[in-house]
């Protein structure tokens, strides 16, 4: 086996806004593509370049041709994933960009290929994974930062008012352990939800791969559980992906737990973030609600 990496491929937002857009003109220009216009940053920054390209630009912990090697080795394995254009990323000091094949949407997501091609990936070997990890970042999925949390109660807890603090003391109370139930572990995308997958003429694309990891199937099960119910989407959306991937997680202890914790480390997250953004602020008091016992809490929005 060989040694796994403790971060994912991205671990941090790519931080000051100029010196990205400096980035992504300066690949542009050297790729002799259209001015880099803004779609939107997370924990990284999209650009229009042109009708046919988008730019990526993040900060990896590892070499940014990890991602240009797992993308063609997840299409030779039958996964539909983005499409890298220009084979060698360009790297400015911490940030690197990576020039990806402009999709279009066409309309509705089509869940059960999603599903089906998470569960390609569940099954490749443990041949596979040690060759994945030798490329490009794999580490264990509760080794995020974002999944540490004690260091987030210690950053953020004086925020919190009473009764979320014991909402979400009493959830990492029970769901704490869950580590104990794991009894596979599998190579996981990470972050499978509807604004990671676009449906295009050719079928649904499985977007941003920077959280790939090891984990037991449920990781992948866990965002898609409570979409419906807790972020407002479409009823339905987890029971299509479950009939892909050839069966579902709901009722599953482990699933249900990582779920949870997963809308436990979102709320944190918002809160951390809304020390400084208003527009967080916001959502994180919405996200609160629930966690203090609301009877009618509000859906959340996706950040």
């Amino acid at each position: 086996m060989v040694e796994i990496a403790s971060l994912p491929f991205v671990a941090r937002p790519p931080g000051d806004p100029d010196g990205v857009l400096a980035a992504a003109r300066l690949a542009a220009g050297r790729w002799g593509l259209g001015e880099p216009v803004l779609l939107r940053t997370g924990m990284n920054a999209l650009f229009d370049a042109g009708d046919e390209v988008v730019l990526r630009v993040g900060r990896p912990t590892a070499d940014p041709r990890a991602a240009v090697w797992l993308a063609a080795w997840l299409t030779e394995r039958g996964l539909r994933v983005p499409v890298v254009v220009e084979p060698e990323p360009i790297v400015v000091g911490e940030l690197a960009v990576i020039a990806q094949r402009r999709e279009v949407s066409v309309g509705e997501i089509d869940w059960p290929v999603v599903g089906a091609m998470v569960a390609r990936l569940h099954a490749v070997d443990d041949a596979a994974i040690d060759e994945v990890s030798r490329h490009h970042p794999t580490p264990w999925c509760g080794s995020f930062p974002w999944w540490d949390f004690d260091a987030l109660l210690s950053d953020v807890g004086a925020s919190l008012d009473p009764a979320a603090r014991a909402g979400i003391d009493a959830a990492l109370g029970r769901l704490g352990a869950w580590p104990e139930l794991v009894t596979d572990r599998v190579l996981c995308h990470g972050d499978v939800h509807p604004g990671n997958v676009l449906q295009t003429a050719d079928g649904p694309v499985l977007l941003d791969w920077d959280l790939l990891s090891l984990g037991p199937p449920a990781w992948d099960h866990g965002p898609l559980l409570n979409w419906t119910t807790r972020w407002g989407g479409a009823p339905g959306v987890y029971e299509r992906f479950a009939d892909g991937y050839g069966r579902s997680f709901r009722g599953d202890p482990l699933a249900e737990a990582l779920a949870e914790l997963r809308l436990v480390a979102a709320t944190l997250m918002r809160v951390r973030v809304g020390r400084t953004d208003p527009a967080a602020a916001e959502e994180a008091e919405r996200r609160l609600r629930y966690w203090r016992g609301d009877p009618d809490p509000p859906p959340w929005h996706a950040a």
